[in-house]
């Protein structure tokens, strides 16, 4: 016992001794300008494995031995720094990082504790300056302006480590530590996504037009499992070119203030911080940072030539930690500036990096997009190059675009975008895909994102698909459980005629549904049938249940999400209907189009069609027939969408987009069974208020000019499912109210979290907020109204539970929060008038899912 303490006490004393020589060290790593703690930067003892990182406010704290030491501290986007630490003398520090590349000089004026002022404010003095003068020095001045534009988008795992094998056997991913990557600040990351582009780009002033020539692209990938051009539109859309000099910047589907913008100096502070040299040339360092770090605004600095011209050589851009935008954990954009020789302003890089993460303890993903401008001029083009502005479509590709060879790419690629392990990601994705398990996930998620199962494992040789599998199950009051089945050739059996349909089942109906369509294409498809630009001749043949007063406009009517309602949906008829389309759509962003429809409505029980006979009696008939012509005509320029397999998902709503459409029909012809004339117009738009969020503002008008039964009326869109729908109205009945001509809005302002930001606690949730106002004017005209027509010959009984709308439109409003666990709106919508008709829905809770920024 005795040797036994003796061995204690000379372990605790040798233990006392060594844990008695290390001291903790503790402080702040900030950001030089905003003094903003900077998150998740790395400090490290030089030439030992000592360090720690910082929090996500920028503190940290870590041991460290007695003795001088040199402490390196580094951060994504900053100069790395040494300094001597000597932590017995020191053990708490207070740490600033500059932006990278910057050679500090001698100190002018730095911001203080003190209250910010704007007025007498020499630094809001110099923006102003800045401001006043930004439009004079663009290069689109110019009559013509070209340049070279390489653009490179890597994505990877970040502060990747391999796992050691066990038991010192080689795992089925041990080949990954050979792509192992590591940045200029040491972090080491494995490149999963790898993009390159090099392009020309023509600029001519009148008119104005401008042209890409792609000669040069190539991508590979785990993204590999979605659409090339879609992923291609949403980068393109998500990380936008930035150009500081205008009001806003669009970036990650949001809108940031510039800090150039014309509400820069009341949404920013500005701060004359240093004098320094950029590329020889004496500049100042502006600071600014928001009023409001919870906005989307920068932090950052611009770095002004000290002359009369105000010339912006770099700036640096920073998101702050607290804005209210997801899965960013931080960001930085650098942009470099030259100026002529008549004080043309080009731009020669603009550099993206961000680090990604789905939540606060993940190491996440980090991304850069980088983009190098050489070759400028302001040359009249040549003949053959001037008849590049000729063409329609706004980017050309060149014949071999996406087969240019390694060579190739090695001469074109800058120094900056030179990766230090030259492995590439094409041939990690070989390696991966040889591992079966690897193999197999990915068709699965590609399954899951697509909808749709290949019939041939290799995608050149697939030439039918089996889908959607989201509509294979669904359900509703007439057809109880419905199945589903259905699929299409892809463009590898033939590149212009293309086929699709399905066939469905009710258990209780037990009637057999089916649609079969066939299209062939003046244009060859790449990937699918209704890739932009189409140009095509369809010919459909369908039979199926048709929900009155129930659109679906932004998904599919068999989506089994919808499959959950509020109320049975009983008001449905069924529907023969063969159709005749032409399509054109232009890169102009005009497109129109003529369908030649006939069709046949079956009544129902749910839907009963009593007709007036000419004496006035009432007769029960089964079906109706219409042979109608439809003409089409939409406006919209500049769209941004992601193309899937069967629809076009909208990236953002910038876009002005007009729709116009006649129908028109003649009794007896080719057995219409009325005279029939329709038209509809329609307007879309959103319209952003820079830092106070967005509207999204949808018009509708339109007016049944004959005489005709209910289905052929206007019937305004119910949504009787519990999620969010555009265009349909949250508390109103199928076939509640009936119309021959209505006008309609929708309107819905998203403030992205300006009131929410500013209450304490709930700010952190960042939570933003959202309201929503729509209505429906509608008027039903007495030769339509078989209560009150002077002729009901041809007209039918209303079904039970319909109304007249009086003078009022009908209208709901709601508010929600949107951006729940990063992915979850929910509305609380009220129905306001028209409160007293039986078996309504006054107010309700409606939600939706939707991944964003």
């Amino acid at each position: 016992m005795n040797k036994k303490i003796c061995f204690l006490l000379i372990y605790s004393f040798f233990f006392l001794k060594f844990y008695g020589q290390d001291i903790t060290v503790e402080g702040l790593v900030t950001d030089s300008v905003t003094g903003e703690g900077l998150p998740y930067a790395a400090l490290q003892i030089k030439g030992t494995t000592l360090g720690t990182a910082t929090d996500a406010d920028g503190h940290f704290s870590f041991s460290v031995p007695k003795g001088k030491k040199i402490l390196v501290v580094s951060y994504l986007g900053y100069d790395s720094r040494e300094m001597i630490l000597i932590p017995e003398k020191k053990s708490h520090l207070e740490i600033s990082l500059p932006p990278s590349g910057i050679h500090l000089g001698e100190v002018v004026i730095k911001p203080t504790k003190e209250k910010y002022r704007k007025k007498d404010n020499p630094a809001v003095r110099l923006v102003r300056e800045i401001i006043e003068r930004k439009k004079l020095n663009t290069p689109y001045a110019h009559d013509y302006f070209s340049y070279e534009r390489y653009e490179k988008v890597l994505f990877a795992m970040n502060e990747y480590t391999p796992k050691p094998p066990k038991k010192g056997k080689k795992g089925k991913f041990s080949f990954v530590e050979e792509f192992v990557d590591t940045l200029n600040d040491g972090t080491t990351i494995l490149p999963v996504s790898e993009k390159e582009r090099i392009e020309t780009v023509y600029y001519r002033r009148h008119p104005k037009s401008e042209k890409h020539v792609v000669r040069g692209s190539q991508s590979s990938g785990v993204d590999e499992v979605f659409s090339r051009d879609g992923v291609q539109q949403f980068l393109g859309e998500a990380f936008r070119e930035v150009d500081i000099f205008k009001n806003d910047i669009p970036l990650f589907l949001q809108r940031f203030v510039s800090p150039l913008s014309g509400i820069g100096p009341n949404y920013y502070k500005y701060y004359l911080l240093d004098t320094l040299a950029v590329e020889g040339q004496t500049c100042v360092d502006l600071g600014f940072v928001p009023f409001n770090s919870e906005t989307f605004g920068f932090t950052g600095h611009l770095y002004v030539t000290l002359d009369s011209t105000y010339f912006v050589k770099k700036a640096v851009l920073n998101v702050p930690k607290d804005i209210n935008l997801n899965f960013v954990s931080h960001m930085t954009i650098e942009q470099t500036f030259e100026r002529t020789a008549d004080s043309t302003r080009l731009i020669t890089k603009d550099d993206i990096k961000v680090n990604f993460k789905l939540s606060e303890k993940s190491k996440g993903m980090y991304a850069r997009r980088l983009n190098i401008y050489r070759k400028h001029s302001f040359d009249v083009p040549d003949a053959e190059t001037a008849q590049v502005f000729e063409e329609s479509a706004p980017t050309l590709f060149a014949a071999n675009a996406y087969r240019q060879p390694d060579s190739y790419w090695n001469t074109i690629r800058p120094p900056e975008a030179v990766r230090k392990n030259p492995n590439s990601v094409n041939n990690l994705m070989t390696k991966l895909r040889s591992v079966p398990v690897f193999y197999f996930t990915e068709k699965v998620v590609s399954i899951l994102v697509s909808g749709y199962i290949p019939t041939n494992k290799d995608p050149l040789k697939n030439k039918f698909d089996l889908g959607p599998m989201n509509s294979t199950f669904n359900g509703n009051a007439i057809e109880g459980a419905r199945f589903r089945v259905g699929g299409g050739t892809t463009p590898v059996l033939h590149k212009r005629w293309l086929a699709d349909g399905y066939m469905a089942y009710g258990t209780r109906d037990q009637k057999l549904k089916y649609d079969a369509l066939v299209e062939y294409s003046f244009n060859d498809r790449k990937d699918y049938r209704l890739e932009f630009p189409i140009h095509s001749l369809r010919l459909e043949y369908m039979y199926d249940l048709n929900k009155l007063g129930q659109q679906y406009m932004y998904t599919s009517k068999d989506n089994m999400m919808l499959a959950i309602r509020r109320k049975k949906d009983t008001r449905a008829t069924y529907l023969r209907k063969a159709e005749l389309t032409y399509t054109r759509e232009h890169y102009n962003g005009v497109s129109y189009g003529a369908v030649l429809r006939n069709l046949r409505e079956y009544a129902t029980p749910y839907a009963e069609f009593n007709r007036f006979e000419s004496d006035g009696s009432v007769k029960p008939v089964t079906r109706y027939d219409l042979t109608a012509l439809e003409l089409r005509f939409r406006y919209g320029k500049n769209e941004k969408f992601y193309q899937t397999r069967t629809q076009r998902v909208p990236i953002t709503y910038d876009a002005l987009i007009f729709n116009l459409s006649h129908v028109m029909a003649k009794k007896g012809f080719l057995g219409s069974s009325y005279d029939y004339q329709r038209t509809d117009v329609g307007v879309q738009k959103r319209f952003w208020f820079s830092a106070f969020g967005y509207v999204d503002f949808i018009a509708k008008a339109g007016k049944v000019w004959s005489k005709v039964p209910y289905p052929l009326l206007i019937l305004p869109n119910a949504n009787l499912t519990y999620t969010i729908q555009p265009e349909a109205y949250t508390n109103m009945n199928a076939l509640e109210f009936m119309n021959d001509e209505y006008a309609s809005w929708d309107v819905t302002y998203y403030m992205n979290g300006n009131l929410l930001n500013r209450i304490p606690l709930i700010k952190k949730l960042k939570w933003r907020e959202v309201f929503t106002f729509r209505g429906l004017w509608g008027h039903l005209t007495d030769k339509n109204n078989p209560m009150v027509a002077s002729n009901k010959e041809g007209l039918y009984m209303f079904p039970e539970g319909t109304f007249m709308m009086g003078k009022a439109p009908y209208m709901e409003a709601g508010v929600g929060i949107e951006n729940i666990f990063k992915f979850l709106r929910i509305d609380y919508v009220w129905r306001l008038n028209y409160r007293n008709n039986p078996d309504i829905q006054k107010s309700g809770i409606r939600m939706t899912m939707k991944l964003s920024f």
